[in-house]
């Protein structure tokens, strides 16, 4: 039996790639290894969507190549890097004995194989278009209890700074009979909480100029499946339609949560960022979702220095901040990205003009989100317990439906007991900036 160490970089998406892989791969006879110094293979899963995820990605490369010093030890590298920069990967790393791009997961088992049987003549993989399938073996790398459900692949929005388009393809749906197959399968595993995942939620069943399959799936996997909590991650603003806001608001299973990445509220750059939406609408999306689940958790994300973006765009933004009160916002510096229509914009800003606008509205939102906890104090609300906290042995740690797992904030419980994958009821007795405290009632 041969051992392999896996590391995988970058987003949910990516992470599901890798348990497909490790399924594959444990079904062919392979032991997954902690220690990069017990594996006979080295397996980096990368991410090459933005240029910080690139640098880590080339980091863990040349930290893992340091191992192979053992000859009969091979490095493999998969994912978006090599998806994006294959020629580049295989002038300037040698020491990569086989890399395989995005479309690859399903053969990583035979390539493997091959690799070792010195039938392998190709150190590049890049196979058609793939789709994930029910069929495939995939091991749930998260904690038992929670999981993401990836239902597209790609992306047809070509957002002039995104090059998800030209790495991972045109939007590919999955079918709801097969999504629903697998969701039926992780339930019996002991998956409590089912986050679903796409580049775009709301693009699901469009592909071929449909409308959106989103809220038949949902139906699907209320009606097959006992997933406790069905929570929804990246929605494109304009796709969240009323029919998908009826069908939360009466099916208590799909959590009052919704992910929007907004990216910016200015009109015109939104206009540069091909984002078709405009203030107005965004001020309207907010109030219709609150309307229709008052207790609603919204998150976004925002691009600040975006080329051409003024002082006014960004005061705006703040603005916006200010009146729509946001639960969870995450703020990013626009970077240029080789290959993106952004990279040759005019009106191009420096770094420090990003990171301080950053700052702003960064700092501005720490002071939105304390206001924002405050109305859970005293409020019972179920918990889906953790586990022991990460700060201290002392407690335990949890999530509300209005917490999505590794992003937001998090309850810690300083009274009562409770088992991973638990949800119990907890009333709140303390709230910080982003995380609350309480007590488990029993």
């Amino acid at each position: 039996m041969k051992a392999i160490h896996v590391t995988s970089l970058g987003c949910p998406k990516n992470f599901v790639d890798s348990e497909v892989m490790i399924g594959l791969l444990q079904q062919d006879g392979w032991q997954i290894v902690e220690q990069p110094e017990d594996a006979d293979v080295l397996l980096v899963n990368t991410c090459g969507f933005i240029q910080a995820a690139v640098e880590e990605s080339i980091e863990e490369i040349l930290t893992l190549s340091s191992y192979t010093f053992k000859k009969t030890r091979k490095l493999v590298v998969t994912g978006c890097l090599v998806q994006r920069y294959r020629e580049k990967l295989q002038a300037e790393l040698p020491e990569i004995d086989l890399m395989i791009g995005t479309e690859g997961v399903k053969d990583i088992h035979v390539l493997l194989r091959g690799l070792f049987a010195g039938d392998q003549v190709q150190k590049l993989h890049l196979p058609e278009r793939f789709l994930m399938n029910a069929d495939l073996p995939r091991r749930i790398a998260t904690p038992f209890y929670r999981a993401w459900m990836k239902i597209t692949e790609g992306c047809s929005n070509h957002c002039s700074y995104c090059m998800i388009p030209s790495i991972r393809g045109p939007l590919r749906s999955r079918e709801i009979r097969d999504l629903t197959q697998e969701a039926r399968r992780l339930a019996e595993e002991g998956v409590v909480e089912l986050t679903l995942i796409a580049q775009d939620l709301t693009a699901y069943g469009t592909e071929n100029g449909q409308k959106s399959t989103l809220v038949p799936l949902l139906h699907s996997l209320l009606e097959r499946t006992a997933i406790q909590w069905i929570r929804l991650l990246y929605l494109y603003p304009t796709g969240v339609t009323e029919d998908l806001l009826e069908i939360m608001a009466g099916n208590s299973r799909i959590l009052p949560y919704l992910d929007i990445p907004m990216q910016h509220v200015s009109t015109e750059v939104l206009k540069g960022m091909n984002r078709n939406y405009t203030i107005d609408s965004l001020v309207k999306i907010v109030e219709q979702c609150r309307r229709y689940i008052p207790d609603v958790a919204l998150r976004t994300t925002f691009l600040v220095g975006f080329p051409g973006e003024t002082e006014a765009d960004v005061r705006l933004l703040e603005s916006f901040l200010e009146n729509m009160n946001i639960d969870h916002v995450g703020v990013f510096p626009y970077a240029n990205e080789e290959g993106c229509p952004s990279e040759f914009f005019p009106g191009q800003l420096p770094d420090e003009v990003k990171q301080e606008r950053l700052d702003r509205i960064l700092s501005l939102q720490s002071q939105i989100s304390e206001k924002i906890q405050q109305k859970y104090l005293g409020k019972i609300e179920p918990v889906l317990i953790e586990g022991v906290s990460r700060e201290t042995d002392l407690l335990l740690e949890g999530r509300t439906r209005y917490q999505a797992p590794d992003i937001d904030g998090c309850v810690y419980i300083n009274d009562g007991e409770a088992s991973p994958g638990e949800i119990v009821q907890v009333r709140i007795s303390e709230s910080q900036i982003y995380d609350l405290v309480g007590e488990i009632l029993r």
